[in-house]
């Protein structure tokens, strides 16, 4: 069985070093890194082993042909990506400051990332898809992408897949949407929820942890709820039980990323038939390997990395 995902697909040009500012003149950058939340996710659940597919567009230059290479060189089916010739592949430019906060200027809207369209069914139902994974910055990406998304969703779901949401959305982006309205495409037939904490408040209208939890497994569809909460480790939740689970021993260089590893360990590990819990171990092993490295695709993950860090650390 296969994970899908479809998203922007893009390169990180990023400062070397925390507390230099975008805007400051005459410092250096690194880069071309291939990154793009649902191409990190596809790039990981390929290196655990398991067959991924990604659904998105690059521009026919350079930048494109580096980033796809990337993925098909660790096992990504890139069959539907789009490449669009005369157009620039999407470009995100990053810094950090010294608390490990990020900000960014994306040039996403207006390339083929958010040009790619719902696919055939003939294209993605051999091997049957096993998960459906949908970013919400995807979403946010431009409104006719979003749309796109929207029936890939429905599609996904009708041929069998489970469909995973990270629903890493910025709420000053909404532009003026009711949030639960604008996920609630994804929402209906959402199977686990892979949130932060503000994102778990926001989707829920809670402030805190056990009334969010409560309010969201009101939905039919939702089983699992992988709260994922940085330096503090992660929280996951069934109906029936829930648990904590703290982080891997490792130093940190670049947490970008990070997220998307973690979602892609945990739906690799529950497509190996784990428990929820052993899946959130597999994952949040993901991220910290991914965190260990700089560049967003950089990190050394591996299934045998993965099985060396859960077997031989503590949590």
């Amino acid at each position: 069985m296969k994970i899908w995902t479809m998203g922007e697909i893009l390169v990180e040009i990023m400062r070397p070093k925390p507390d230099i500012p975008l805007g400051k003149i005459g410092e250096q950058f690194l880069g071309p890194y291939p990154s793009g939340a649902p191409a990190i996710f596809a790039d990981t659940v390929a290196r655990l082993g398991h067959q991924s597919g990604i659904i998105g567009g690059v521009g026919d230059d350079e930048f494109g042909e580096s980033t796809i290479d990337r993925l098909c060189r660790n096992g990504v089916d890139t069959r539907l990506v789009k490449r669009v010739s005369g157009e620039s592949t999407a470009v995100a430019f990053v810094s950090y400051n010294s608390t490990g906060d990020r900000n960014f200027i994306y040039h996403i809207g207006n390339t083929p990332a958010a040009q790619a369209q719902c696919p055939d069914e003939k294209d993605v139902s051999s091997p049957a898809p096993a998960f459906f994974h949908i970013m919400g910055c995807s979403l946010m990406a431009d409104e006719g992408f979003c749309g796109e998304i929207y029936k890939a969703a429905e599609l996904f779901h009708n041929l069998g897949a489970k469909i995973s949401f990270d629903p890493n959305i910025r709420t000053e982006l909404l532009r003026g949407r009711n949030l639960k309205e604008f996920i609630a495409p994804i929402m209906r037939n959402c199977y686990i929820l892979q949130p932060g904490y503000q994102e778990l408040c926001a989707i829920s209208g809670k402030d805190n942890v056990e009334d969010a939890v409560c309010i969201l497994f009101e939905n039919p569809s939702l089983e699992i709820i992988a709260l994922k909460l940085g330096s503090n480790g992660c929280h996951v939740f069934t109906r029936n039980k829930d648990f904590p689970l703290g982080v891997y021993n490792i130093e940190p260089v670049d947490p970008t990323g990070a997220g998307d590893s973690f979602d892609a360990g945990m739906l690799c590990g529950l497509l190996d038939g784990m428990t929820p819990f052993e899946a959130a171990k597999q994952a949040s092993a993901a991220a910290a390997l991914n965190t260990a490295a700089f560049g967003p695709m950089e990190g050394d993950i591996s299934i045998t990395n993965v099985r060396k860090m859960t077997g031989s650390s503590d949590t």
